[in-house]
């Protein structure tokens, strides 16, 4: 039955019900109950276009069933469970509407086996997503949603013009593998960019993410980049430019990470790190790099949301994510500061924890391929990575210089789910075989051998010493309570400063003609009335006889030219 009925409809029913439901557990237990069967749905369900309806002359794909997005919706469906049951104490409607919405949405465009169904679930999940950030009721929110709005449904706007190119020319809305030779895949390549957080591009997540709720920036964590991920997979695998492209978008966030004091944002830049990974893991495009991109989208998710999680708990008790305001929490919040830790060690690719698997199918696949310029920048954004996120985030969390706050440790609902992630990114590292099994292709590579495990814990360990002899002096950027604008420093004060530059002479103009029209102008206007105004001496010499004789021959004039052309 369920085979019948599009994946996405069934959190899109759950989204109709949950209001009418009174508010309490029984809404929450609505959440995990659809995620539930929406994941056993996905595992159990055959190859092939399963769903298909006509629109407009169009046949529409609603439900492409293949290894690829078999995998992106049972992360999508684990992950909404997990969201939903860190979310089990809301009593607020709207985001928990809006989470099933967004569910429904990006497990509907990765199912989707057209390019039209793709772009109406594209724009589904940036307007539904939007009220996770909203939700928050804050000055600072609203416009981070108004900013995070702008840009999705420009991105969907883009989709929407390459499509149209994309059928002008080729007279096919499948959605299958492209080549960026047409002003219509660019469109498309771009489109998917700007979800994905390429560099340069990326300021959108970081500025969304931490502005959400603490439950919306967990949920947020998880679909919207990873949507993009799975589309760039999907069209664009094999593509050499996202290579370079993933290269510089796994080392640029160091820069800003190290810098930034809200935690919730230094994690946003650590995840756009890991995403540069999984763009030179499709840009390979050999079935060892695309394995790897997708199992580290697969554990990207886990470990984002558990780092989410921990930091929310956080800022559930105490009302703040910033470094400068924490610090010596651990000793109230044990399980969170333990889980955090987790999260730290899955994220920088410790051995036997989530990243570790994963990352190092795309390093080999990246030093079989012989980039070895982009083999370098992804150790050193492995290393970096570790700096940013393993160490600082912890550290400044739970475990630097007393901050005097004695927060009660999160509640239960928060510490199951935070153990249950926590599980699941030890069971990946543990026992990579299972994670390696729901990949599309198939793997025969052992990632726990000498050499990799040797490599790892080089970087790790020196990133730890560094860590450990930079903090005491003034060599390691402390957290500071500044706003950093990243590429936005560009609009907001370059461009502006270009602009109020460009005004200097704009200005001056207009002051100049100001003075004419005071001046010159103004004189020789006088004049002429002088001369030739109705109390002028010429009107006294010019009688009235005359000024009609002198228009009717002009009249007359006008009549002979118009009657010879």
């Amino acid at each position: 039955m369920l085979d019948a009925l599009p994946t996405a409809f069934l959190f899109f029913l759950a989204a109709l019900i949950l209001p009418i439901l009174p508010r309490g557990p029984l809404r929450s237990l609505l959440v995990l109950i659809v995620s539930v069967v929406a994941g056993l749905a996905v595992y159990a369900m055959p190859m092939g276009n399963l769903v298909q309806t006509e629109l407009f002359g169009f046949t529409l794909d609603l439900m492409r069933v293949d290894p690829l997005s078999r995998v992106f919706a049972l992360l999508f469906c684990i992950a909404a469970f997990l969201g939903g049951l860190f979310a089990w104490h809301l009593r607020d409607t709207v985001q928990q509407v809006a989470m099933l919405l967004y569910v429904g949405a990006a497990i509907g465009a990765v199912f989707a086996g057209d390019l039209v169904t793709l772009f109406f679930y594209w724009e589904g999940t940036a307007i539904s997503s939007v009220f996770l950030i909203w939700a928050r009721r804050s000055e600072g929110s609203y416009f981070s949603g108004m900013r995070y709005l702008t840009i999705q449904i420009g991105s969907g706007v883009m989709l929407l013009a390459g499509i149209i190119l994309h059928y002008s020319a080729t007279g096919s809305i499948a959605f299958d593998a492209m080549t960026l030779d047409s002003p219509a895949s660019w469109l498309i390549f771009i489109a998917f960019g700007v979800k994905a957080a390429f560099i340069l591009l990326n300021n959108w997540m970081i500025d969304a993410y931490p502005s959400a709720t603490v439950t919306g920036t967990v949920i947020l964590s998880a679909f919207t980049t990873k949507l993009a991920i799975y589309a760039l997979a999907r069209g664009f695998a094999g593509t050499e430019l996202l290579i370079y492209i993933g290269a510089a978008t796994a080392v640029y966030p160091l820069i800003w990470a190290q810098l930034e004091n809200d935690l919730r944002r230094v994690v946003a830049y650590a995840l756009n790190l890991q995403q540069g990974f999984m763009f030179v893991g499709i840009g390979i495009g050999t079935e060892l790099a695309l394995n790897g991109a997708i199992a580290h989208a697969f554990v990207g998710v886990l470990y984002g949301m558990l780092l989410f999680m921990t930091l929310g708990a956080v800022m559930y008790r105490t009302g703040t994510s910033r470094a400068t305001d924490l610090g010596g929490i651990y000793k109230t919040m044990p399980l969170t500061a333990l889980f955090c830790l987790v999260g730290a060690a899955s994220i920088s690719a410790f051995p036997l924890f989530a990243g570790f698997v994963s990352k190092s199918l795309i390093i080999s696949a990246t030093a079989k391929g012989s980039y070895y310029v982009v083999w370098g920048c992804l150790l050193l954004a492995s290393a970096g990575g570790f700096l940013v996120c393993g160490l600082k985030v912890p550290f400044f969390a739970f475990f630097s210089k007393d901050s005097g706050l004695r927060p009660r440790e999160a509640p239960g609902h928060m510490l199951l789910v935070m153990g249950l992630t926590a599980v699941l990114c030890v069971h990946a590292g543990t026992n990579p075989t299972a994670l390696y099994s729901l990949l599309p292709y198939d793997v025969s590579y052992q990632p726990y051998s000498t050499g990799h495990i040797i490599t790892q814990l080089q970087l790790l360990l020196f990133s730890a010493l560094a860590f450990a002899l930079l903090l005491p002096t003034r060599l390691y950027p402390r957290p500071n309570p500044t706003v950093n604008l990243d590429f936005d420093w560009v609009y907001r004060r370059l461009l502006l400063g270009a602009i109020g530059l460009l005004a200097i002479p704009v200005r001056g103009f207009f002051r100049a003609l100001d003075r004419f029209k005071a001046g010159p102008l103004k004189a020789l206007i006088r004049t002429l009335y002088n001369t030739y105004g109705p109390m002028a001496r010429t009107s006294q010499f010019w009688p009235t006889g005359a000024m009609v004789l002198w228009i009717a021959i002009l009249l007359g004039v006008t009549l002979l030219v118009s009657y010879a052309s």
